[in-house]
């Protein structure tokens, strides 16, 4: 029987790769949409299941009908760089709310909110960076760091607080410079070797614990 994994973000870049990949891998996909994507669609097959839902509004995907215990793997892909001048003196309270609620409390609400979906020793995924690891950090990005830092702090507290009991394990993961929207034409990696390596990451994961990995399973500080 196939292994159920939902995408939430899955409309392009590296949650659309992941869709892909997973469904070559055999597995059924749940892939959310916050408006119509063609290349989500592109996929549609008898394994793809396309959902709208949105990482802001807990009632797009609070209602979505998963049963508790179907699914083996939660990837909750979002992120938004934040205010272009990404300076922790010129920010106003706007631009902080979005950016942390973009990128830290809303996919920990996500996943907190998700989580009795997933079953026993599954795989809970938050899209992270390494611009989040603060043992690594050279400053700058103040909004985008801060945000990813925050991520991984609340990812640790679910792994421990709420994950443990049923030994889910809880990943943080960091997708490498990607060459995507945000990434741009001059990033190192492909979506295609990103998420390739990201998927090997959460086939093999599962019984419990915190890790911040990054696309090859390299453990990376906090």
């Amino acid at each position: 029987m196939s292994k159920t994994i939902f995408i939430l973000g899955a409309s392009r870049g590296i949650g659309l790769g992941l869709a892909r990949t997973f469904l070559d891998r055999g597995w059924s996909v749940i892939a959310s949409e916050r408006s119509r994507s063609k290349e989500l669609h592109d996929l549609e097959g008898d394994n793809l299941r396309i959902v709208t839902a949105d990482v802001t509004e807990p009632g797009s995907y609070e209602k979505l009908g998963l049963a508790d215990g179907s699914l083996d793997a939660l990837i909750v892909n979002a992120g938004i760089t934040g205010a272009k001048h990404q300076s922790s003196v010129e920010a106003t309270t706007d631009e902080v709310s979005e950016v942390m609620m973009t990128n830290a409390f809303g996919p920990a609400r996500v996943a907190k909110t998700m989580l009795p979906k997933l079953k026993t020793g599954g795989t809970l995924g938050v899209m992270s960076s390494l611009m989040g690891s603060i043992d690594d950090s050279s400053g700058g990005y103040e909004l985008y760091r801060t945000s990813k830092v925050a991520l991984n702090m609340l990812a640790k507290g679910i792994a421990e607080q709420e994950a443990a009991d049923r030994n889910v394990e809880v990943l943080a993961l960091h997708p490498g410079w990607v060459q995507t929207d945000m990434g741009g034409p001059n990033a190192k990696l492909s979506v295609a070797q990103s998420v390739t390596g990201l998927a090997d990451v959460i086939e093999r994961a599962g019984g419990g614990g915190f890790r911040f990995v990054d696309y090859s399973g390299k453990e990376l500080a906090y």
